[in-house]
């Protein structure tokens, strides 16, 4: 019992630990998210996060060494968000139909996203290098964290954000579409896909598969837009 100590300070610097802890958790919090009927409140990345979280607090195990057993998850999202072209192109047909409004939700959506976050941030005193870290955290975490370089802001920041807003977004989208009565499965999708970006998208599957192959799109096309307008809306806020 005394070497316990020991075997634990030696298993928890090793990469496939957290890694398996990770996938572990997800597979938890997906459980959980199916035993509930699909709540919204139990949105499976979130019950992850709270594992995790809890884990690591417990161990008293830094997010660092957590981190290098855990990037080939990050690694992967870049990977992911390519395969998005997948349902764009199964859906080209209804693009087409619906270019128009498609582009004017996008753009009133990606400005909308970026705008309110920085002027919020801003009226609150938030500036700098924590205010650039704000602007793309509508967007999926690979082009985040990318934008967020450019801009001068906090990558690591900008991460927690961009889940912290995809969580809400999966968790808010169903109550708040049925309340609105939008019935249309493609702007139910695409609305949270600009919005909430890969955790939406995955909300939007599990409801329906029209609403996830519309979130896709709209999460692919705001990630192009945020990485083009992000930088001269800082620009402009900062005067």
């Amino acid at each position: 019992m005394t070497d316990l100590p020991d075997i634990w300070s030696y298993l928890r610097e090793g990469p496939l630990l957290w890694l398996t802890a990770t996938l572990a958790a997800y597979l938890v919090g997906d459980a959980a998210s199916r035993a509930s009927g699909r709540n919204p409140l139990v949105n499976p990345v979130l019950v992850a996060m709270l594992l995790l979280a809890a884990i690591l607090w417990g161990t008293g195990t830094e997010y660092g060494t957590y981190f290098e057993g855990a990037q080939f998850v990050h690694f992967m999202l870049g990977p992911a968000t390519v395969a998005l072209a997948g349902p764009l192109f199964k859906n080209l047909h209804h693009v087409r139909r619906t270019l128009l409004p498609m582009a004017g939700a996008l753009i009133v959506g990606s400005l909308t996203a970026i705008v309110s976050a920085l002027l919020i941030a801003q009226a609150m005193g938030v500036e700098g290098a924590t205010l650039a870290s704000l602007a793309p955290k509508s967007t999926t975490a690979p082009v985040a964290i990318g934008i967020s370089e450019k801009l001068g802001g906090l990558p690591t920041l900008t991460a927690a954000l961009v889940i912290i807003t995809g969580i809400i977004g999966a968790v808010v989208v169903t109550p708040l579409m049925n309340a609105m009565g939008l019935r249309d499965y493609r702007a139910r999708g695409f609305a949270v896909g600009v919005a909430a970006h890969g955790i939406g998208t995955a909300r939007a599957f599990q409801v329906n598969e029209t609403a996830g192959a519309f979130a896709g799109i709209g999460m692919g096309f705001n990630a192009l837009l945020t990485a083009l307008l992000a930088p001269y809306v800082l620009y402009l806020l900062q005067g």
